[in-house]
Order: structure tokens, then C-alpha cells, then sequence
């Protein structure tokens, strides 16, 4: 055996954990992006639904009052 054997090893063993690190790291940046987008469009379903409750609401209130006079 050669002593630079156990160097390239160690080389390469450096290099894979480098490689799981970064792939890691992106695949949580990925994950944390989807959520993200997830998050937003969420957020515009809710006020689209808030709209609408609001306008059936208001359909409601005017249908009272005709009834009232």
C-alpha cells in the first residue's frame, strides 16, 4: 500500500460529506420555498373567501332590511 492511499480516502470521504451537506442545504432551501409560495397563496384563498362572506353577508343585510319595510 501506498501512505497516499489513506489520504485519497479521506479525500474523498471529505468530498461526499461536502456533497450531502450542499445537497442538504439546498434540497431544505427548496422545501422552504414551496412553503413559502404554499404560505402566499394560502393567504390570497383566505381573502378571497373573506370577500365573498362579506358580500354574501351584505346580500343577507339588504335582503333584511326589504323584508323590514
Amino acid at each position: 500500500m501506498t501512505p497516499s492511499t489513506p489520504q485519497k480516502n479521506e479525500t474523498k470521504e471529505m468530498q461526499m460529506e461536502m456533497l450531502n451537506s450542499k445537497t442538504l442545504k439546498h434540497a431544505f432551501l427548496v422545501l422552504i420555498l414551496a412553503a413559502s409560495f404554499s404560505t402566499l397563496g394560502g393567504c390570497a384563498t383566505v381573502e378571497g373567501a373573506g370577500k365573498d362572506i362579506q358580500s354574501a353577508g351584505e346580500a343577507i343585510e339588504e335582503g333584511a332590511e326589504e323584508a323590514s319595510n
